[in-house]
C-alpha cells in the first residue's frame, strides 16, 4: 500500500533532487535542525560516502556554546565543518537545506561555512 507524503517530505525530496541534478561532481552540505541541536554533513553523491561532519553535540563545541539550539551554535558548527571539509580537500559544495527555509539557524550555518572558506 503506497503510504502519502507529507509536506515536508515532499519539500525535502524536490529540493534535493533538484540538487542533485544540478551539483556535478561537487558534494552536498545538508543541514538538519531539531528544536535542541544542529548537525551538518558533506556528503558525496558520485561515491556514496560521507565526507565531513560536524554537530552542536560534540566534545568540542559544547565547551564553548550556552546552547545547541541557537544562531550562535549554528555558526560555530558551519565553522567547524568548513575547517573539517578543508582538511578533507573539498572547497566548494552544494547547499542543501532540505525542507528547512532559508532563515534562522540554517542561514546561520552557512553563513558559518562560508566564513570557514567553503564556496556554495
Amino acid at each position: 500500500m503506497l503510504r502519502k507524503l507529507n509536506r515536508f517530505e515532499r519539500r525535502q525530496r524536490r529540493v534535493r533532487s533538484e540538487l542533485k541534478e544540478s551539483a556535478g561532481e561537487r558534494p552536498r552540505l545538508s543541514v538538519h535542525r531539531s528544536s535542541r541541536h544542529i548537525y551538518a554533513q558533506l556528503i558525496d553523491d558520485v561515491q556514496g560516502r560521507t565526507v565531513a561532519a560536524a554537530s552542536s553535540l560534540e566534545k568540542e563545541m559544547k565547551g564553548k556554546l550556552k546552547t545547541g539550539a541557537d544562531k550562535a551554535a549554528a555558526t560555530a558548527v558551519g565553522k567547524l565543518l568548513a575547517e573539517r571539509a578543508t582538511g578533507a580537500g573539498v572547497s566548494e559544495v552544494v547547499f542543501d537545506r532540505g525542507a528547512y527555509k532559508y532563515h534562522g539557524r540554517v542561514k546561520a550555518l552557512a553563513d558559518g561555512a562560508r566564513e570557514g572558506g567553503l564556496k556554495f
